[in-house]
């Protein structure tokens, strides 16, 4: 007799039903929290009741009629390896559970920043590891309602195959504070590159705020929706940035060619991300094109494109004859042209910009987009004439597209969880509008806390590294500048800790490959809130200031060994004042013990004074006794340039 297939799928459904499952959060080789109750939740079917043991400790679970259960288990010390068992209409074991310190690693690329790519990853790579440092990457998925569980994603063992995988920042962090504490480490990375603070919000927390509450009530009610909503958006806006070109049923065959084919175009400043230059949220296929003069000198013999970086794949033709394409929104773009390639008059420089997520363009430093012909560099930048090809649907939201979606994605289901506390290295994103950053930045702090059930949750933060050009450096107003102070506002909060890293940066790169130095002051900062380290882990803290005349006194607290310069004998510098003009000039300075007096023959008679506050102030050059650099800092309150800029404005 045959079994009706009605009733195999009944039976199917029923054993599906009856599996048991721990959320995806906890898997084998993982870390948690030491001295804290234990919290462990996940599905099974409803009415029955779970039995749960880990290192000794047991408790039970009644499964609600959702299907969702959860226990809390008595605190562990550091230790293991353990094994948590479930028991049910199933048993699950995981094996290999230590107990120790949890830190979650939140913010942008630069803690996102795998070791491997680091100025020491090699020899890290290939060095012996702590089989007690574990890393779970959450991978990257934005919501438009919070998620009960993050996507699938494995707990990594410190090994020398897989080490490179993790954040380099929490990793140097981590291996420093396994030198003092020798327990377990676990991190969980949740940083997603250039995302901005206002996702990682709580819908809650977001709603508080009088500029962010519009976006999120604009919300729709699933990603679903919200992917609609956003494709219908798109259609017109593209069509008003490219008036009177189609974009559908267009041949693009020809667009690589050597001739004025784009005159009509509307125009691209590169470097540059798109997102800004009226195609928001455009995911897809954009050409960009430039055409330039060249003399004879310049065309005999071979020559080199270089197009900073593409994001995120490019294919690029000169003179319609391809010469390259490679994918990768962080790799450098240089592509050798031979002899012939170029001519005297008019050449054409086609490319063909494919971007799957995120920021699309050229982008990078300036100095890297060019040509280098026979008779010197010619510079690219500046306008190139663009076109939309084709539009790709998005998959989903992405962090960036409303406030909130990045904490419903990553951070919801991870509620319940104990950490030791939260390491975070983010605001380049937000540079744009730098003084709304404080209040936002420390609203999300304290968003967390409440998130985590815990009031004094260390949150200890990396304020921004030198970055771009020094000749952009304006002492009256640079973003990153103004959202170095705050960041530093932060710390009028409790439990919060700020790493200074203004010496660690690169005027070329954004991300800085010196993650060890970050790391490391992290890691100083924590053994300092944990009690572990009697000193702060901070440079010296500006605690008055005073005009006198022809001079200005700024005064110090130096806690460890005083103020100096990073290398004995060189003069200080960073340093600026202005008078009551409000005109800034460079100033001498005088390092006395707690004191230092700064000076003018362009002011006589300053009233205020200005420290590293540029965009890239890695030539400022002050530490305490320690060695750490002494944070930017401004004596005046004159109003931020980025004042007034808030998100939505």
């Amino acid at each position: 007799m045959k079994t009706p297939i009605s009733l195999l799928l009944a039976l199917l459904a029923a054993t599906a039903q009856a599996e048991v499952h721990l959320a995806e959060v906890f898997g084998e080789h993982m870390v948690l929290q030491r001295d804290r109750p234990l919290n462990i939740w996940g599905r099974a079917t409803p009415g029955k009741t779970l039995g749960i043991d880990l290192g000794g400790r047991s408790g039970t679970a009644h499964v609600g009629a959702d299907g969702r259960w959860r226990v809390q288990l008595a605190p562990l010390p550091a230790g293991g390896p353990h094994r948590l068992v479930v028991r049910g209409d199933e048993t699950v074991v995981l094996n290999d559970v230590l107990i120790g310190d949890v830190w979650l690693l939140g913010g942008q690329s630069n803690m996102e920043w795998p070791l491997a790519q680091t100025d020491t990853g090699p020899q890290e790579v290939a060095s012996p590891q702590n089989a007690r440092l574990r890393h779970l990457r959450v991978p990257l998925r934005a919501s438009v309602t919070p998620e009960a569980e993050i996507a699938p994603a494995p707990w990594v063992v410190a090994e020398p195959g897989r080490v490179g995988e993790f954040s380099a920042v929490g990793y140097h962090f981590a291996r420093q504070m396994q030198t003092v504490q020798g327990i377990p480490i676990g991190l969980i990375g949740t940083a997603w590159g250039g995302s901005m603070l206002e996702t990682w919000m709580s819908r809650e927390a977001a709603l508080r705020d009088p500029d962010l509450a519009p976006a999120v009530r604009a919300l729709p009610t699933d990603n679903a929706a919200f992917t609609a909503a956003l494709g219908q958006r798109l259609l017109p806006r593209v069509a008003a940035w490219q008036k009177g070109l189609p974009l559908d049923g267009v041949d693009a065959t020809g667009w690589s060619a050597a001739a004025d084919i784009d005159a009509d175009w509307p125009m691209l400043e590169a470097p540059g991300n798109w997102e800004g230059q009226g195609l928001a949220d455009v995911d897809g296929v954009v050409w960009m094109r430039k055409r330039i003069e060249l003399q004879p000198a310049q065309v005999a013999g071979a020559a080199q494109l270089h197009l900073a970086k593409v994001d995120d794949c490019d294919e690029v033709w000169v003179n319609g004859r391809k010469v390259g394409g490679q994918c990768g929104w962080e790799q450098a773009r240089h592509y050798p042209l031979p002899a012939g390639l170029l001519r005297a008059g008019s050449n054409w420089i086609a490319v063909r910009v494919t971007d799957t997520g995120g920021g699309g363009g050229i982008h990078g430093n300036g100095a890297d987009l060019r040509l280098d012909t026979a008779a010197g560099p010619v510079s690219l930048v500046g306008a190139w004439h663009a076109r939309v090809e084709k539009l790709v649907a998005a998959g989903g939201p992405v962090a960036n597209n409303a406030p909130a979606l990045g904490h419903n994605g990553l951070i919801a289901p991870l509620q319940g969880l104990s950490v030791r506390g939260v390491l975070w290295y983010q605001g380049e994103e937000n540079a744009g509008r730098a003084a709304a950053y404080a209040d936002g930045f420390k609203r999300l702090i304290q968003d967390w806390r409440r998130q985590f059930a815990d009031p004094g949750l260390p949150f200890l933060f990396v304020q921004l590294a030198s970055w771009m050009p020094m000749a952009e450096n304006r002492p009256d107003g640079n973003g990153w500048a103004e959202l170095r102070a705050s960041q530093a506002a932060a710390l009028s909060l409790p439990h919060t800790g700020m790493a200074t890293a203004i010496d660690v940066g690169d005027t070329a790169d954004i991300h800085p490959r010196n993650k060890r130095t970050v790391g490391q002051r992290l890691a100083a900062l924590a053994m300092h809130e944990l009690g572990l380290r009697a000193a702060p882990a901070t440079g010296p803290r500006l605690t008055g200031h005073q005009a006198r005349g022809g001079e200005i006194e700024l005064r110090f607290d130096t806690t460890v060994g005083g103020l100096r310069t990073a290398r004995a004998g060189e003069p200080a510098r960073g340093f600026f004042v202005a008078g009551a003009d409000r005109r800034w000039a460079p100033a001498q300075a005088r390092l006395d013990g707690d004191r230092i007096v700064l000076s003018s023959p362009a002011v006589p008679a300053p009233v205020a004074a200005r420290y590293a506050w540029v965009n890239n102030a890695s030539e400022a050059n002050v530490v305490g006794g320690e060695g750490l650099p002494l944070p930017p800092l401004r004596t005046d309150d004159w109003p931020l340039q980025s004042a007034g800029r808030r998100y939505g404005r």
